[in-house]
């Protein structure tokens, strides 16, 4: 059987729609769909080629376009050609529009001037990359959150995917034996968070790594034992600092963890709030 596929088409980068399809095809595991990303898709002369694959192979388009004349298009199209597609913001837009009581500009994003936000995500992902597995333990005080946790329990992606968010992000892995720098004690306690994950998916984890870099997985770093061992020893630490929240990141997706973290924060920050209030 083909596989299904999904052709997301946008008039800027397609970031958006990527990630909004992407994170409803976290409820269809095995789906095995194959998204196709067509960006800067601003003329009638672009989309028509794409719209006509689409319907020849039956694939489903989803697409963010704020020109109406060329959504118009797409939609006319896609009616014309019988293809089967979805308009993720112009609906929104209309709704918008009335409710505001203003006319959308009707620019792509990707030509709109560059804000203040902007560049505080750049910082945010410049500092993240430089804080990455503990090269910089100094700017655990300076990071807006550091995670914590054994190898391979996502703190890398975890880290990148908060940082384009806006939050400077640093890492520290848990190393067997290794006791964690002073300067993890100097952050701020209510901005740390552990990841644990279970013994034996970090274990295949770990053997699929070794796998990939041509090394036998019956070295250490793949060992049951050995695994067993550092999960352990990243529990005593954790036990030792109950302000931290740990979370268990087994068989989560990135996406899925970082709610839970950014929910966490948000926690701590209204409980916070509440208790200053009080004093």
């Amino acid at each position: 059987m083909d596989a299904k596929r999904i052709d997301v088409l946008s008039d800027s980068t397609g970031e958006t729609a990527e990630k909004v399809v992407r994170a409803a095809m976290l409820q269809f595991p095995h789906s095995g769909a194959q998204l196709r990303l067509h960006t800067r898709v601003r003329t009638k002369e672009a989309a028509r080629p794409i719209l006509e694959r689409a319907a020849r192979e039956g694939a489903l388009v989803v697409f963010t376009v704020v020109s109406p004349e060329l959504r118009e298009f797409i939609h006319a199209s896609s009616y014309e050609l019988r293809v089967e597609a979805l308009d993720l913001i112009g609906s929104l837009i209309g709704k918008l529009s009335v409710y505001l009581d203003r006319q959308p500009i009707n620019t792509p994003s990707a030509m709109l001037p560059l804000s203040d936000e902007y560049f505080r995500r750049i910082e945010a992902v410049e500092f993240t990359v430089k804080s990455d597995d503990g090269k910089e333990p100094r700017n655990f005080k300076k990071a807006d959150l550091v995670l914590v946790g054994v190898s391979r329990t996502s703190k890398t992606p975890l880290s990148t995917l908060l940082a384009q968010r806006g939050l400077k992000v640093a890492n520290l892995p848990i190393v067997l034996g290794v006791s964690p720098p002073p300067e993890l004690e100097e952050a701020n306690q209510e901005r740390v968070v552990g990841l644990t994950i279970g013994l034996e998916p970090l274990v295949e984890i770990r053997k699929a790594r070794l796998r990939q870099l041509g090394m036998s997985v019956d070295a250490n770093y793949g060992l049951k034992d050995q695994v067993k061992a550092e999960l352990e020893y990243a529990q005593s630490i954790f036990s030792t600092h109950p302000s931290w929240p740990v979370i268990d990141v087994t068989g989560r997706a990135i996406e899925e963890t970082a709610v839970i973290i950014l929910e966490s924060l948000k926690e701590r920050e209204e409980a916070r709030l509440i208790a200053k209030q009080i004093v």
